[in-house]
């Protein structure tokens, strides 16, 4: 069963441009110590963030909230599998949300996707909820 679905655009050049007037105060606003040690690693660091940027705002779209009641940047955070495969976390209000959105006897899996084709980068978020198996 679905539970909710966003998506979002961002612009990677408005994210790079952020990030050079704005810094350190912007990646602490709204990235995790992980997501700014992934984006400082790699080349187009700007893409990495914009990338991330979009995940959150579809996560708190498909949360049913958008980035408003209560929900923080930094309740949701993009972190990759040793197979590179994104997966969103969420904490805090966020998380209360999506247990609260979540039906008794399930469990809710939030797949994301993230791609980029300069100057944008896109994400697409699908929270599932799925049956708990039996209990034998």
């Amino acid at each position: 069963m679905i539970l909710g679905i966003g998506t979002d655009l961002a612009n990677i050049e408005r994210i790079e441009a952020t990030l050079a007037r704005f810094g350190d105060r912007f990646r602490n606003r709204v990235f995790t110590e992980t997501e700014q040690a992934k984006a400082e690693r790699r080349k187009d660091t700007a893409g990495t963030y914009a990338k991330r940027w979009a995940a959150k705002e579809a996560c708190s779209k498909a949360l049913g909230t958008g980035l408003r009641m209560g929900i923080a940047w930094k309740d949701m955070r993009v972190r990759n599998l040793h197979t590179g495969q994104p997966v969103m976390e969420v904490t805090g209000w966020a998380k209360t949300r999506l247990e609260a959105m979540t039906p008794a006897g399930h469990e809710a899996i939030i797949h994301v996707t993230l791609t980029d084709d300069h100057p944008w980068a896109q994400a697409f978020v699908v929270i599932e909820a799925r049956p708990n198996p039996p209990q034998t």
